[in-house]
């Protein structure tokens, strides 16, 4: 049967490049070859390319994995084969960087192992790491020109190996091969599923080979990290975790498992190891510059993280999840922080980038390190949030103009993003993600801009209803800090193009300044919320009601299973906040709280009454046990009425008893905002689940958006 014609062809002779285009296409061997990909109808290129939506994740959860459906989709593929043999830049610059890589030229033989070592003595694993590049290029070779002799060369290397691995060795490094080759083995072979020349029998036992041999070290990291998922779970950096996410994935979708598929997901969104997105960005400073959790190490292993990420989130979008977008597109922050680190400015100096210290198992970080990579990893993140969502990503968009075309990497991940993501971009958005809290005291505003804006206008108001009054112009860093007098106020983002046209943002954000009554629980026979904002608790375990302070009613805990429970993310947008209560406690035991606002013991802001050192103490924590960002006073006298108060305004926090301040620091930078949504939001209950539970009483307790001064504290504790 005749193969259908592709636009090229239907649009005959004037669809044919400029004759220099035409002669590279030539003597890349492309103009001849101009039949639509295997398998791939007209309207089945036209359909993959659409936005994640839940009516995609239904459709998964009913009828599996969408094929092909890991970095490429049929749409994608088509556009390479169309871009290429139409011989359009830049796609055809790319193809070049492809095909100057050499692995997928036909003839090479393959080297299958039994074994294959990563780390120790016997390493061997650039062996594997070859053949399995091998066949990921002639697979994509095969679907770019439709000639079949590199799907049969691109099958001989996958049963070769298939036919031949047996297990994966070496010391810890063996995680590190689980996670990057599994997840590109998986990508080869989601690319060669359709074609009829591999025999079911020789992907069942290439399925096989990743769901015996790869697949079990990637679940046993992520669940146990090699034996420190109790002890230190933050031990290994955010490369390792995002490595064997991205294997865990990429089995799933090839192998017909969406358990696989989710259990990455969800630790994506919600898992305790650095790979999870609260903690491979560690902290986001203004402008929404996400920090990344290897800042401070090295930038290879940085560039290499986004990288990693960025594919995790193209194969879930792929499969109908935006992983992108998580807790307003964190991965763009930390990819934007990443790129604007390696750029230089006119003068060839590295830009100074803020920082929050970094304290973890292997040691301390105050600055940036190892500048300079130039991975080429950023043309996937840059068409994504631009092409695709209509973003702006100005500094993705700097480190584009030194790496596009984009070569390949090597084995740690792909590379070659301008061939396989460049797409054409999508209209511009409106400004997105406004975040307003209080920080020092004034009003720190941040937002995501538009792909098309020369600048920004910062307007505010007395009512959500306007009139609004532009109070600045922007231009980047896209954010702002605005000092308005006492009163409640009201912000939004308008984008101005170059040719004057103007966007008024999706999101008017309220704040008060200087504070606001954010939550208040008198606890006084029920746990409502009486700040006017139905911020309404739970008692739960043990809790019960009882005698409080001077006839009135108080929350009794237990100590064995009784807490309350805040609703989740009642604190996620503060900055500044001040958090009081009276307190009766009647226990001697260590590291109990008063407070625990967090979602796992890794990332949590906290106050205890007695810690191991017998000292009233705060920490704010984002790496587990290494809370250096504390206040230290006095622990807490038992069996009497006390009120406690903690308050954070900019990074100085202060600790208050009965009224008068007994601790200061500067230096503490994890505010609640930093810890996103909490799902943990606890009264009396520790992040830790070895850490006993409070044993006293608790009354009026109080959350304010913004730092009360001295006298405030002190009328609050009479």
């Amino acid at each position: 049967m005749k193969k259908p014609l592709t636009a090229v062809e239907r649009a005959g002779p004037h669809a044919l490049p400029d004759p220099a285009r035409r002669a590279l296409s030539l003597s890349l061997g492309l103009l001849p070859v101009l039949h639509l990909l295997p398998g791939c109808t007209p309207s089945q290129a036209q359909t993959t390319d659409a936005p994640a939506t839940d009516t995609a994740q239904a459709l998964l959860s009913t009828k599996g994995p969408i094929h092909p459906g890991l970095l490429h989709t049929e749409a994608d593929l088509q556009r390479m084969h169309d871009k290429v043999g139409a011989g359009e830049e830049p796609w055809t610059a790319g193809y070049g960087m492809f095909l100057a890589a050499h692995w997928s030229d036909l003839g090479a033989t393959p080297h299958p192992l039994e074994v294959v070592n990563r780390g120790g003595s016997d390493e061997n694993y650039w062996v594997m790491t070859l053949d399995m590049q091998r066949a990921y290029h002639l697979a994509l070779r095969w679907k770019i020109t439709g000639d079949e002799a590199y799907a049969l060369d691109s099958v001989r290397f996958l049963n070769a190996w298939s036919s031949t691995l047996k297990r994966l060795g070496g010391d810890s490094n063996v995680y590190l091969a689980s996670g990057l080759y599994g997840n590109q083995w998986a990508m080869a072979a989601e690319l060669m599923r359709d074609y009829p020349g591999w025999a079911e029998a020789d992907q069942a036992r290439f399925r096989t080979m990743l769901l015996d041999i790869f697949y079990p070290l990637c679940h046993s990291f992520l669940t146990d990290h090699n034996g420190t998922e109790i002890r230190k779970v933050t031990h290994y950096w955010a490369n390792w975790d995002l490595a064997n996410l991205c294997a865990t994935y990429a089995i799933g979708v090839f192998c017909d498992r969406p358990d696989l598929m989710a259990e990455a997901g969800d630790y994506y969104k919600g898992g305790r190891g650095n790979g999870a997105s609260a903690h491979h960005v560690y902290f986001v400073h203004p402008g929404h510059l996400g920090q990344w959790q290897e800042s401070h190490r090295d930038q290879g292993h940085s560039t290499l993280g986004i990288a990693l990420a960025g594919m995790l989130c193209e194969m879930a979008w792929n499969q109908g999840e935006d992983l992108y977008g998580h807790w307003n597109n964190r991965l763009l922050a930390g990819a934007e922080y990443v790129a604007k680190t390696n750029l230089t400015d006119a003068n060839g100096t590295f830009y100074a980038m803020p920082f929050a210290p970094y304290t973890g198992v292997h040691g301390s970080g105050t600055e940036v390190a190892g500048l300079g990579s130039y991975r080429p990893n950023w043309e996937l993140i840059y068409h994504h949030y631009v092409s695709r969502k209509g973003l702006s990503a100005p500094w993705t968009e700097a480190m584009l103009d030194k790496v596009r075309p984009e070569r390949a990497d090597g084995g740690d991940q792909p590379g070659l993003g301008t061939l396989f993501y460049t797409r054409d971009p999508a209209p511009a958005a409106k400004p997105s993600g406004l975040h307003a809290f209080l920080a020092g005291g004034k009003v720190l505003l941040s937002w995501w801009g538009s792909a098309d804006a020369a600048h920004y206008l910062v307007q505010r108001a007395s009512s959500r209803s306007g009139p609004f009054t532009t109070i600045a112009q922007v231009t980047d860093p896209r954010t702002f800090t605005d000092a308005p007098a006492k009163g409640t106020w009201y912000y939004r983002i308008t984008a101005v193009t170059a040719k004057g046209r103007e966007r008024v943002g999706d999101k008017i954000v309220r704040i008060a300044a200087p504070s606001e009554l954010w939550l208040h629980l008198p606890l006084n026979g029920n746990a409502k919320d009486v700040s006017g904002h139905d911020r309404h608790a739970k008692l739960l375990g043990g809790a019960s009601f009882g005698e409080g302070r001077n006839g009135t009613r108080a929350v009794l805990f237990d100590g064995e299973s009784g807490y309350v429970a805040l609703p989740d993310g009642v604190v996620s947008t503060l900055g500044d906040f001040t958090v009081a209560m009276w307190v009766y406690s009647e226990t001697t035991a260590v590291n109990t709280r008063l407070f625990d606002f967090g979602s796992d013991d890794v990332a949590y802001v906290a106050l205890s009454p007695r810690s191991g050192d017998q000292r009233l103490h705060f920490l704010a924590s984002r790496e587990q046990f290494w809370p250096k960002q504390e206040l230290h006073a006095e622990p807490l006298p038992n069996d009497r009425w006390v009120h406690v108060a903690v308050t954070l305004g900019g990074t100085v926090g202060t600790l208050y008893v009965d009224g008068a301040p007994v601790a200061s620091h500067d230096g503490i930078w994890m505010t609640p905002y930093q810890m996103g949504h909490t799902k943990q939001t606890w009264l009396g209950r520790s992040q830790y689940g070895g850490d006993r539970l409070f044993k006293g009483r608790m009354q009026d307790v109080r959350i304010y958006s913004g730092a009360l001064s001295a006298s405030a504290i002190a009328k609050l504790a009479r």
